[in-house]
């Protein structure tokens, strides 16, 4: 039976999310509803083509933003989770 190893993040993927973590969640929301503000407007004004293309943004804006969600609240990685653990258990104490 193979032994389990805690699975990492690359360098790449742990900057990336460093970064966008700092964007406020709200933020890819607005887009997306905008996106679809945008859409809408197209279509209303008979441009079928940028309608498409611009309604196909929204789902994806929400994806990331929920993906960023998920980052803000488990953490990076398992090496990432345990170090969260010990900072909310020194606040805790103190």
């Amino acid at each position: 039976m193979a032994t389990q190893h805690p699975k990492k993040e690359g360098k790449v993927a742990k900057t990336l999310e460093e970064q966008t973590s700092r964007i406020p969640s709200d933020v890819y929301l607005w887009a997306a509803v905008g996106t679809m503000a945008l859409s809408l407007t197209c279509f209303l004004t008979r441009n079928r083509h940028a309608s498409i293309f611009f309604g196909q943004w929204a789902p994806s804006l929400l994806i990331i933003g929920l993906y960023n969600k998920l980052v803000k609240v488990e953490g990076h990685d398992e090496e990432d989770k345990q170090v969260s653990k010990k900072v909310s258990t020194a606040r805790t104490m103190a």
